[in-house]
C-alpha cells in the first residue's frame, strides 16, 4: 500500500517546500527541524493504522475508558540522513525501541554505484511494528536491502511502515514489486518523476545528510 500525503493540502506542503528551497536549506538547524516536523505528522498518520485496546484510566474524580495503543513500535532510521526523522517520531512514539542502519552509496572507479549496508543494530522484530525512516527513496535499492537486513537479523515484523519525504516514481514501483507481497505500507509526501544519472531525485531536495549535518568526505 502506498500513501501519498500531498494528495490532500496540509501543513506538510509548507514544511516540504522549505526542505526543497535552496535558500532556506542554508540554515541546517531549520532543515533538521523541518525533517522532524514532517516526521511528527507522519507518526500521527501511522498511528491511525495501529491496534488499540480499551484501558481504564483512573482520574482524581473517577475512571475514564480510553482507547490506547498496544503495538510495540521499532523505529529504524537509515544513518545519517534519517536521524532528524527519528527525533520527530520519538516525540510521538515515545516508548518506541530503535534500530540503527548504516547504508550508503559507493561509487566504483567506472562510476557504477552500489549500495552498501554495513551496520545493523536491532531489537527483536517479531510481532512488532517496524517503521523504517529515510528522507529520500530514489532507486529503492537501499530500502530493499535495509528491509532484508533487518528481517534477517531481527525477525518478521507484524507490519512495516516505510516513511520518506520524497520518492521517485521508479523507487515506488520497485518497493511495490519487491516488498508488495509483505505487510508493508509506504508513506511519502510527494513523488517526483525524474532522477539524475547518479540516482538523485529531480527536483528533489539534494543530499539530505549533507544539508542536515555538513559535507562528508
Amino acid at each position: 500500500m502506498v500513501r501519498i500525503l500531498d494528495k490532500q493540502s496540509s501543513l506538510l506542503n509548507n514544511f516540504l517546500a522549505e526542505l526543497r528551497d535552496e535558500n532556506i536549506q542554508k540554515d541546517s538547524m531549520r532543515f533538521r527541524r523541518n525533517l522532524e516536523r514532517i516526521s511528527e505528522i507522519m507518526a500521527y498518520e501511522v498511528s491511525k493504522t495501529l491496534d488499540y485496546k480499551v484501558t481504564e484510566v483512573i482520574t482524581p474524580l473517577g475512571e475514564a475508558s480510553m482507547m490506547l495503543g498496544e503495538d510495540q513500535i521499532v523505529l529504524a532510521p537509515i544513518l545519517r540522513a534519517a536521524v532528524p526523522m527519528m527525533n520527530g517520531m520519538l516525540n510521538y512514539f515515545d516508548k518506541a525501541q530503535v534500530a540503527f542502519i548504516g547504508a550508503h552509496r559507493h561509487y566504483r572507479k567506472k562510476g557504477e554505484m552500489e549500495i552498501r549496508v554495513e551496520q545493523v543494530t536491532t531489537p527483536v522484530l517479531d510481532d512488532k511494528v517496524l517503521v523504517i525512516l529515510d528522507p529520500m527513496l530514489a532507486t529503492g535499492a537501499s530500502m530493499e536491502l535495509t528491509y532484508d537486513a533487518l528481517v534477517e537479523k531481527g525477525g518478521t515484523p507484524k507490519h512495516t511502515h516505510i516513511c520518506t519525504a520524497i520518492c521517485s516514481k521508479e523507487g515506488v514501483e520497485r518497493i511495490q514489486k519487491s516488498l508488495g507481497k509483505g505487510r508493508v505500507t509506504l508513506w511519502t509526501i510527494a513523488v517526483d518523476e525524474e532522477m539524475t544519472l547518479k540516482s538523485y531525485i529531480v527536483p528533489g531536495i539534494g543530499d539530505t545528510g549533507d544539508l542536515a549535518y555538513g559535507d562528508k568526505l
